[in-house]
């Protein structure tokens, strides 16, 4: 299982964690675009953190973590997305070119994490997370203790062909101040170019070894993409004809580029007109079955 979510208990710590491990889809989903070597970085770091983050999420929920650059700004957005069944995705647009430590690239901007319940449950989460410290891990462990009131610990490591995260958690109860301080310094240990050599549960053994780490089932994790022509067709149904009108006029089709994974969906003139017939249709039909 090359991309995925493990799950740990220190037992004797009352301490929880995940580990997540990505290896394969990096070049399909993100070679369309060019990245500098510190975007891709910074992108890996998100991708590797959404997981994370989403481990709890329920069913048919979507998590996103979401940053929105400032007018001006090189790094104008970058988006990582996980849903319950863990099919993770994610994109930056920037200036070609962009480069820079965290807080060059995302400082001044807003960042923050999003929770989207599945259709018909309860409101949308969000909850805005400053862009403090030199990278993403301590931006979110500084968002856990002030906004969740839980001690939390991140590292984060990303390469061309490995992205990769370790968090622990303190749980509200099994957790003293010495077990805390303990599992903390020895997670003070780590850095990114050991989190990226080894795998999860190598790296859970070296670091922990005088510990009781229970290690649960790994979730797979799928690096790809969501789009799907039902969902560009509903979100041409959602701009409407009259917006699409000018395009059809001037191309005689209307071409959507899906902004994660670059794959193109084109609809004919003919296409459209019999995209929006059928929507009618099947409106008039609702409303026909709500009149009886």
């Amino acid at each position: 299982m090359a991309n995925h979510l493990v799950p740990f208990l220190i037992e004797n710590r009352g301490v929880r964690g995940f580990a997540v491990e990505i290896t394969e889809g990096i070049p399909e989903l993100l070679g369309w675009r060019e990245y500098s070597p510190d975007m891709l970085r910074l992108l890996g770091h998100a991708l590797a953190a959404t997981p994370l983050l989403a481990a709890d999420i329920g069913e048919g929920a979507r998590f996103n973590l979401q940053f929105q650059g400032a007018d001006g700004q090189a790094l104008k957005m970058l988006v990582a997305q996980v849903n319950q069944q863990m099919q993770l995705r994610g994109m930056a647009k920037c200036d070609v070119g962009t480069e820079g430590d965290f807080q060059k690239l995302m400082g001044g901007g807003t960042l923050a994490c999003m929770l989207e319940p599945k259709s018909g449950g309860a409101d949308r989460y969000q909850a805005m997370v400053e862009i403090l410290g030199d990278n993403l891990s301590e931006a979110l462990e500084i968002y856990f203790a002030q906004s969740e009131q839980l001690r939390t610990r991140i590292c984060l490591g990303a390469s061309p062909t490995k992205f990769a995260g370790l968090m622990v958690q303190r749980l509200p109860e099994g957790c003293s101040d010495d077990d805390w301080v303990h599992v903390y310094h020895l997670f003070q240990t780590l850095a990114e170019p050991e989190l990226l050599a080894v795998d999860a549960e190598t790296l859970l053994r070296r670091l922990f070894n005088e510990d009781t780490v229970r290690v649960f089932p790994a979730r797979p994790i799928a690096l790809q993409c969501q789009c799907s022509h039902a969902q560009i067709s509903a979100m041409l149904l959602g701009l409407g004809e009259e917006e699409l009108q000018p395009v059809l006029t001037e191309l005689g089709r209307v071409d959507v580029t899906c902004e994660f994974c670059g794959k193109n969906y084109g609809y004919r003139e003919v296409e459209v007109r019999e995209l929006f017939a059928a929507a009618k249709v099947a409106s008039d039909a609702t409303a026909s079955q709500t009149l009886q």
